[in-house]
């Protein structure tokens, strides 16, 4: 099952991974991720990434990203490049989760 986008079908995949900073990890975090989407950004098959912020207490950061293909992603993230630039993420977080999704439906806003 595809997402039609503008004519043709896609099987894009979602990312949400959720990290807990430890207390006064943030900008430790913060170095680090640039790092992070720097290198994703030049990666094949790589649509879109976003780090959102909590707005509580919770240290509960979100990353999500969005990628053409799951090969895509999996290709990626099984690399030698994406495991070093990672390994240093466990002195800043105290927990992950990463959940992973075919994208099936998507609406997009109307431009003006």
């Amino acid at each position: 099952m595809g997402t039609e986008q503008k004519g043709r079908s896609a099987e894009k995949l979602g990312v949400v991974f959720t990290v807990r900073v430890i207390e006064g990890g943030e900008q430790g975090f913060l170095d680090l991720y640039d790092r992070i989407r720097k290198s994703v950004s030049r990666t094949p098959g790589h649509i879109v990434e976003r780090l959102g912020e909590p707005v509580d207490d919770s240290r509960q950061w979100v990353i999500t990203s969005e990628w053409e293909t799951a090969e895509h992603f999996f290709a990626w993230q099984q690399s030698e490049e994406h495991r070093a630039l990672v390994a240093p993420l466990r002195q800043w977080v105290d927990s992950t989760q990463s959940l992973r999704f075919r994208v099936v439906k998507e609406t997009l806003g109307v431009s003006s």
